[in-house]
């Protein structure tokens, strides 16, 4: 779902810049009518980005709630992450978000963490 909306995102924003280099042409030749309608298009686009936006955002805030509901929650060391295959067989459940992902950032994550059911 979040690479749906991330790619309906990125192919109204991609018609919504092919629709300003138009603008231009359209200023030039003075054609009120087509430049009227243009308008109402980029508007129209420019409403849906932002409404998929508050739809992914949302959908990164639940995952994020849900991740700090649980219990167990600290920084992924060096040497841990050097293993990470070892770490996660070892430790069942366990979710590592990394700071620059969009949910890292979304958290405020400074480093790796791990999140899990029980305690590692």
């Amino acid at each position: 779902m979040k690479e749906q909306v991330q790619s309906e995102i990125k192919i109204l924003s991609d018609k919504l810049d092919a629709l300003n280099h138009k603008e231009a042409g359209l200023l030039a030749s003075g054609d009120s009518e087509k430049l009227g309608e243009l308008l109402h298009e980029k508007d129209k686009l420019t409403a849906e980005i932002e409404r998929l936006r508050t739809v992914r955002s949302e959908k990164l805030s639940k995952e994020a709630q849900q991740l700090k509901k649980l219990p167990f929650n600290r920084p992924i060391t060096k040497k841990e992450q050097a293993n990470m295959g070892a770490l996660k067989k070892s430790v069942r459940g366990l979710i590592v978000v990394h700071p620059t992902t969009a949910l890292g950032r979304e958290m405020g994550l400074k480093e790796m963490t791990g999140f899990a059911k029980s305690e590692f």
